[in-house]
């Protein structure tokens, strides 16, 4: 016979102020089993689990019914609670009647009646409940970084730095990401490789740290502490353990007209490159889309002059497999495309360019050795004008921007204004916004200097239009605060454009089966409390995959990500979720749906023999499923249509337990 104990929360005033939380004690006392019910205003806290505990002893409770926020946030430390009183810890069941109930009912008597409901069905379930025992898995002591930019490369050397083996995926042909394309860095205005390229260098001698550049993770599979990973090394046409980087052979490529990426198509590179001076590994890369003996088998200049004899024009992509028992996404970011913001004259001036772009032009190690000239003439430009929030909290336009704020933007903006007064004091400079957020340490000063110290030009208002007119741009724009239309004629034009998550993110994420918001960046397990963890065991979210933010912002993320790594990776054993699928082969039909939407790899099939009519023996193909590998999504037992398959602790009849309770 079931002896089930309910405790009601109030959660200060999220759950009390529109519920009776006394009355909701009250009615759940009379349900079927339940015997005893009670309420309290801080079920999470020392004295509220103590009161869970002596209740178990006193009443000698088979099951507990919290009816308190949602079981992301406290389902673990309840079933923890559970534990320490001697009950099995899953014969605890969470009536979520926060997020569910008070938060989105403001009258009470509707939020008091939805939470009764609401209790009744968790009652009706873990009176069906039964004790489950984890199972154990060993894991893997080594990790997989996906992406080589800043946070990626802190997140390996973090991890390498702790004895544990770890590797970076990176799919262009250079670690470093965005942060090696910028010049200085806000709000100190250090130089960016200056501090970087000390930190791939780090990645490169760590003997812990294996660096898979121009590469791709084609499958992940597994679980947390068993990963399965296959990754595509693209052929780079040059043999890596050769290459010394000399760079003679980029001397000597006859095909000069290859758009630079890393300039951002600004001036040209060869068909074999690096992409920069300080690249990690600093090795060649033959572009097969350019190269001419790739394409029709005639040049081979390269492979003459190189010294080393790295050249390998038959070089083929490669599948490595690897096995890992964390894996961390830092696949970084993007900005947004200014195809659709056809107001700014992106696409009809070259004058007009995105603050990334500004970022090459200012840099030493750019298309124009770090002078600021037009790219339409090579003029030093004498008036320049900043357009915040292009494509950012565009609510009215969200089909082509994006409707968050980007949150470097501001200041980055305030950092090219600054340093282009600073270099050419005559050059006249002007921003638009909407409003300046500078929320960070130091910020607001670094932004205020702009205006005060370097004479930087602020407007509130927005940009209306952009119209090409012989050698000069014509800006249309208003000023909100003294209320007036503005008409300037600038040489320059930067676009503060927003970030999104780089492309790569949404295929990976359907690899990892982790959870992706709107805009396509990583989803945290809890914002708060699990800020670096996805909702998929063992994948760690770091830098801006997870959502906009600064270097300083991601170095810190990268670190907190790796120390749950680090976590991980010293358990030589991890405890697996009981509440697994499991086959009921006597209704098996062996007709394989579960196997193929099962996402893990769990299924599969054995031939088993059944007793059959008058002592016959007949063998059948049924399910079997591996409890160390499934991790309990249930889609198997939606697609099975014999209804053989089940899910433990989310039983067929579980569930419509809880139908029954809501539907009386």
């Amino acid at each position: 016979m079931q002896r089930i104990g309910v405790f009601v929360c109030w959660c200060g005033s999220n759950i009390a102020g529109t519920v009776d939380v006394k009355v909701v004690a009250e009615a759940l006392k009379s349900e079927p089993g339940v015997v005893f019910s009670t309420d309290y205003q801080y079920m999470c806290s020392q004295a509220g689990q103590d009161l869970i505990k002596n209740a178990v002893k006193e009443h000698n409770l088979t099951g507990i019914v919290v009816c308190s926020c949602s079981p992301r946030m406290h389902e673990a430390t309840f079933r923890k609670t559970a534990s320490a009183a001697g009950l099995n810890p899953y014969m605890v069941e969470i009536a979520n009647i926060r997020e569910q109930c008070s938060w989105v009912h403001k009258e009470m008597p509707l939020g008091t009646e939805k939470a009764i409901i609401l209790g009744k069905a968790a009652v009706a379930k873990v009176s069906l409940n039964t004790p489950l025992t984890p199972g154990e898995s060993p894991v893997t002591k080594r990790a997989l970084v996906i992406g080589g930019g800043i946070a990626g490369i802190q997140t390996a050397l973090d991890i390498a730095d702790a004895g544990f083996p770890v590797d970076i995926v990176e799919k262009k042909a250079t670690i470093g990401g965005k942060m090696a394309q910028l010049d200085k860095t806000f709000p100190t205005l250090d130089c960016a490789a200056c501090i970087l390229t000390p930190k791939m260098v780090d990645v490169a001698q760590n003997e812990n740290i294996r660096i898979f550049s121009y590469s791709d993770v084609e499958e992940v599979k597994g679980f947390v502490g068993n990963f399965n990973v296959k990754i595509k090394k693209r052929a780079r046409f040059v043999d890596e353990t050769k290459c010394t980087g000399c760079g003679a052979c980029i001397e000597k490529c006859p095909q000069k007209k290859v758009p630079n990426e890393f300039n951002l198509g600004m001036d040209n590179r060869r068909a074999i490159y690096i992409p920069f001076a300080q690249a990690v590994p600093k090795v060649a890369t033959i572009d097969p889309d350019y190269c001419n003996m790739l394409k029709n088998g005639k040049c081979g200049v390269c492979s003459k002059f190189c010294a080393a004899g790295a050249i390998d024009y038959k070089q083929k992509d490669e599948i490595i497999e690897e096995k890992y028992g964390a894996i961390v996404v830092a696949t970084g970011f993007e900005p947004i495309s200014m195809d659709k913001f056809d107001e700014f004259a992106y696409s009809q001036s070259k004058d007009v360019i995105t603050s990334l772009e500004f970022e090459r032009l200012t840099n030493a190690a750019g298309p124009t050795a770090g002078k600021l000239l037009r790219p339409s003439d090579g003029k030093h430009p004498q008036k320049i004008v900043f357009v915040q929030c292009v494509g950012s909290r565009c609510s009215a336009c969200a089909e082509k921007g994006k409707e968050y704020c980007s949150k470097i933007c501001c200041m980055y903006t305030a950092k090219h204004a600054m340093l282009t007064r600073d270099k050419y004091p005559d050059t006249e400079v002007t921003v638009f916004y909407i409003d300046v957020r500078t929320p960070g340490k130091n910020f607001d000063e670094f932004q205020r200097r702009a205006v005060e110290e370097y004479g930087v030009n602020y407007v509130k208002g927005m940009v209306g239009k952009i119209t090409p007119e012989g050698d000069k741009l014509k800006v249309r724009a208003s000023d909100l605060i003294a209320n007036k239309q503005i008409n300037i004629d600038a040489d320059l034009v930067v676009l503060a454009a927003a970030i999104e998550p780089d492309k790569s993110a949404r295929p990976l994420a359907t690899m990892l089966t982790a959870s992706m918001d709107t805009n396509d960046f990583f989803t945290e397990a809890h914002p708060k409390l699990r800020p670096v963890e996805s909702p998929t065991a063992g994948v760690f979210l770091s830098g801006t995959c997870q959502g906009p933010k600064d270097i300083p912002e991601t170095v810190s993320q990268a670190g907190a990500a790796a120390s749950k790594v680090i976590g991980l990776l010293q358990k030589n054993k991890l405890m697996g979720n009981p509440c697994v699928a499991s086959s009921n082969q006597l209704m098996c039909n062996g007709c394989s749906s579960c196997e193929r939407v099962c996402p893990y790899g769990a299924i599969s099939y054995e031939d088993k023999e059944f007793p059959g009519p008058n002592r016959t023996v007949k063998t059948r193909r049924v399910a079997v499923v591996n409890p160390a590998v499934c991790q309990g999504c249930g889609a198997c037992t939606v697609a099975c249509p014999s209804g053989a398959m089940d899910l433990n602790g989310f039983m067929n009849t579980q569930i419509m337990a809880e139908v029954d309770a809501i539907c009386k």
